[in-house]
């Protein structure tokens, strides 16, 4: 028995024809997902810059850890890093971020990260480098309250006595 005449002479034998016409050929079925069209709209409007920052966290033994950084993308709420150095920061880990003194000046920062520490979470981590095994940057959700809009009341609790 050759290659060529093996697998149809294994094919026939194998099965037991359920019809006259010799084996049934099971078809394969396909399904196709829809691509969703629309997007979710971002919080806040992201802006690229890059400007030098520091993260600073403790580890899991609670020893201080720090890397320099440089923001790529930053909004109100969140601002993606690159690290300069490799480091190795678990998702959902509670960290301090902070733009350079030099570096604080211009307009297109939101205030919150011109003013010093702002208290942020990794909630996504990128791309890891094959060379080191750590991740390339981090997206980090800043903790502090978003801007309301002009139009917007604040909500205050009354109480009626």
């Amino acid at each position: 028995m050759t290659l060529t005449t093996e697998a149809p002479t294994l094919i026939r034998n194998g099965t037991q024809p359920l019809s006259d016409r010799g084996p049934t050929v099971i078809a394969t079925a396909t399904a196709t997902l829809p691509v969703p069209t629309e997007t979710k709209p971002r919080i806040g409007a992201r802006r690229k810059i890059r400007v030098p920052g520091r993260l600073t966290w403790r580890d899991s033994s609670g020893t201080l850890r720090f890397v320099s950084v440089v923001t790529c993308d930053v909004s109100d709420l969140d601002v993606f890093v690159e690290c300069q150095v490799p480091a190795s920061i678990p998702l959902y880990r509670l960290v301090h971020f902070q733009i350079e003194r030099g570096a604080r000046d211009t307009n297109e920062l939101p205030a919150s990260l011109r003013n010093g520490k702002v208290l942020s979470a990794v909630y996504r981590v990128g791309a890891y480098r094959a060379a080191t095994g750590t991740p390339h940057g981090y997206a980090l959700r800043l903790l502090v309250e978003p801007a309301r809009p002009a139009s917007t009341p604040a909500l205050h609790a009354v109480s009626s006595n």
